[in-house]
């Protein structure tokens, strides 16, 4: 069964921080480009970090520098590690996995909410 299960959402205080993980079943891992999108109501889902198969990295302008996508082949899951919070980093975190030519699988998501 083909499957994306995110962990690690929560309440945190302005500036604090939290790791989101997203464990993959179901498919070739290593060979997917895997990303965290989020979306808060009434907004369009946008890309916050992605990492492709080959281990590089791209991040939206609003998190770099505060945001680190991972990748752990071994243990099929990708890490989302977020420092120095906002509140407008609120959101409900998704993972995706993508590949060439293949349709996109998503995870359930995960809540964060950043408090002032």
């Amino acid at each position: 069964q083909v499957q994306l299960v995110e962990s690690g959402g929560g309440l945190v205080q302005a500036g604090g921080s939290l790791r989101l993980s997203c464990a993959a079943s179901g498919i070739i891992f290593r060979s997917r480009n895997m990303a965290w999108y989020r979306q808060v109501p009434g907004k369009q889902r946008e890309l916050v970090a992605a990492i492709t198969a080959g281990g590089t990295t791209n991040y939206a302008d609003i998190v770099k520098g505060r945001f680190t996508i991972s990748r752990d082949n071994a243990k099929n899951t990708v890490y989302l590690q977020m420092n120095s919070l906002k509140p407008e980093d609120t959101a409900v975190y998704y993972c995706n996995a993508n590949a060439f030519a293949t349709p996109p699988i998503w995870g359930q998501g995960t809540q964060v909410t950043v408090s002032s």
